[in-house]
């Protein structure tokens, strides 16, 4: 397969990181953390109650701060490392472990952990402090910061690129995902529609599932390194 693939697209979701302890998202009630997602995922509960977003951003900020990468995370950083066409690793994900496995080419859609965003100048800043305490910003002095992650009803990061690399792709592979979160759900569909395979690689089939050429099922950590190998050749 590898012989007529140039460029790849792989796209990373909360069941990549999960085997290196982070939890995912949210459960089948709609909780994060046993947080209500409208409470602490959504402009509106920040404004709210900022106070409570915050210290729950920072517990987050500190929990993936004593977490490792795990076997897929190496896998990808060892692909990015070999492989001489383009790749790009979109990560729905906010932390940072693609990174410190030691992958270069990753965006951020959905933002980061260990960034803020200052709401008054909205220069991002990386950041592994807490926020609960209104620190000012260290580019215009506002207490302005927030946590660097793109809620419910925002906009995900970089959509134009995303968009560009989906077109040129040759392969498309999606770890980890559920399928139920848009735009990123839709990717799949967008790249089979450009003419690249496409390949799922998760615990069980997700919501879009009928969209990919090939489904494999498993743990990350076992399929990634098995692909990558494969890949490589």
């Amino acid at each position: 397969m590898s012989d007529s693939i140039r460029n790849i697209v792989i796209l990373t979701g909360a069941g990549i990181s999960a085997e290196s302890g982070i939890d995912t998202f949210r459960d089948g009630g709609g909780l994060w953390e046993k947080h209500r997602v409208e409470d602490v995922a959504t402009p509106e509960g920040f404004a709210r109650d900022p106070a409570l977003v915050q210290r729950f951003y920072d517990a987050r900020r500190e929990a993936v701060q004593k977490v490792e990468p795990n076997a897929a995370h190496r896998a990808l950083a060892k692909l990015d490392a070999e492989w001489e066409g383009d790749l790009l690793i979109v990560t729905q994900n906010v932390d940072d472990l693609h990174e410190r496995a030691g992958a270069k080419r990753v965006l951020h859609m959905h933002g980061e952990l260990l960034s803020a965003l200052c709401a008054s100048c909205e220069q991002r800043h990386k950041w592994s402090e807490p926020l609960v305490g209104n620190p000012a910003c260290p580019g215009c002095g506002a207490e302005a910061l927030r946590p660097d992650v793109v809620w419910f009803g925002e906009m995900p990061y970089e959509m134009d690129r995303i968009y560009d690399r989906l077109r040129r792709a040759d392969l498309f592979v999606s770890i980890g995902t559920s399928g139920a979160v848009y735009p990123a759900a839709g990717f799949v569909r967008d790249a089979r529609e450009f003419g690249a395979h496409t390949l799922e690689l998760n615990l069980q089939r997700s919501e879009g599932s009928y969209w990919f050429d090939e489904t494999r099922k498993g743990r990350a950590s076992d399929l990634v390194p098995e692909w990558v190998a494969e890949i490589l050749g």
